[in-house]
């Protein structure tokens, strides 16, 4: 047995095939990615690792499991899944998923033939536990994923609680303790019991709280945009032999020295280094933007780019156009025990429609430039995509006063 101190949970012991997973290449590179990504550029402290992260998780999937007195092999493959539940994240975590889903077709849980092959595969097959398996409850799969990854996960409970710590903001506690010990099985359903409606909604506020200030906030989303598209860059560069699939099994070390030696991708290099970030010129709520922009694909969204930059005569690898996918609220499915009956959270909760609003009033698509473009784009940007502008507070919050779109125009 292996016992590490962490600054979330205190100590953590960690034994078994976890303690065997723990050394290897696989779950050591997590140490070399951020959890949150390009946050650090709001919040300076926020420079925990997906590896603290797994521990962290495997350290809930064991009181967990405790609590629903679940042991032997299928608690081994849980306590495997939950430290091996991150293994497949890129560089800087979440912040290039989807590029490299576009040219790979993997999400960062689909890590069935990572599992199979090298270290890991040898550790769990030498504690007689099928790689295969472990990587359905690792992607949700079966009644023991729903612990791993689900609405009632483990995962949830230790981001909100350790990205809360870390930043140093206080709107991520929930009492993780609680809900750990008030989950149980009904019909193979992982449920919280009778009694905790209000737990329930306390991972639903806390959530809701960390998107807008944390997860969101508007220089995150800009530094992310950024180093997505230096990525891309990266990719679609003659000068380098990286590939999606290589990308994708960086660390965060990897990708700043592979944008900072290539040509194509010097200048966000540069920028993303010295915090010389691109700037709003459109901030633009949700009902102030034509339907069909929303859900456009990759390639529209790079056209509509390109468009705005020919109208504001720029480079259209300096405007990039960030439109969040509709607001969505995994944690309303949450299911509860109320007077003997499993009912979803949101049929139960009057918060949830409240935040379910909050969701949508802080929605916002983003076009960011360098400073020195930023009026002429967002011009353009408005006659491009056809924004709505009447009263539509949509654009820049300068000197600390916020400014309507209609300022951009002439």
């Amino acid at each position: 047995m292996k016992t590490i101190k962490d600054s979330v949970h205190d100590h953590i012991r960690i034994d078994g095939v976890a303690r065997d997973l723990l050394d290897t290449p696989e779950i050591q590179r997590l140490r070399r990615i951020r959890q949150l990504g390009t946050v650090s550029m709001v919040y300076p402290s926020a420079n925990h690792t997906r590896f603290e992260h797994s521990l962290g998780v495997y350290h809930l999937a064991c009181e967990a499991l405790e609590y629903l007195d679940i042991d032997g092999r299928q608690a081994e493959r849980v306590h495997a899944a939950a430290l091996l539940h991150d293994v497949g994240h890129g560089p800087f975590s979440h912040n290039l998923e989807s590029l490299t889903h576009r040219r790979t077709g993997r999400y960062h849980d689909d890590v069935h033939e990572l599992l199979t092959d090298g270290a890991v595969g040898d550790v769990l097959r030498d504690h007689d536990l099928e790689p295969a398996a472990i990587a359905d409850l690792v992607a949700g799969e079966g009644r023991f994923g729903q612990l791993v990854s689900g609405e009632l996960d483990v995962d949830r409970m230790d981001y909100l609680v350790r990205d809360a710590h870390h930043t140093g903001v206080p709107y991520g506690t929930i009492d993780h303790g609680r809900l750990i010990r008030e989950l149980t099985f009904v019909d193979g359903e992982l449920v919280l019991d009778e009694g905790n409606v209000q737990s329930a909604e306390s991972l639903l506020v806390a959530r809701a709280l960390m998107n807008p200030t944390v997860y969101s906030h508007s220089v995150a989303r800009i530094s992310k945009a950024m180093l997505r598209r230096a990525a891309e860059r990266l990719l679609e560069s003659s000068h380098t032999e990286i590939d999606a699939d290589r990308l994708q099994r960086m660390d965060d070390h990897d990708l700043i020295a592979a944008l900072r030696r290539c040509s194509a991708t010097g200048e966000f290099s540069r920028r993303l280094d010295q915090r010389d970030l691109f700037k709003r010129a459109v901030w633009a709520e949700i009902d102030d933007v034509p339907g069909g922009i929303i859900e456009a694909d990759h390639e529209t969204i790079r056209e509509f780019e390109r468009e705005i930059a020919a109208d504001a005569d720029v480079d259209p690898e300096y405007v990039i156009l960030d439109v969040p996918g509709r607001p969505s609220m995994k944690e309303s499915t949450t299911r509860v025990m109320v007077n003997g009956d499993v009912r979803q959270l949101g049929q139960q909760s009057p918060l949830v429609e409240a935040l379910r609003a909050a969701q949508y009033s802080q929605w916002r698509l983003g076009i960011y430039s360098p400073e020195s473009d930023r009026d002429r784009v967002g011009r353009a940007a408005v006659d491009v995509l056809g924004l709505d502008i009447d009263g539509a507070l949509v654009s820049e919050v300068r000197d600390g006063l916020d400014t309507t779109l209609d300022q951009f125009v002439d």
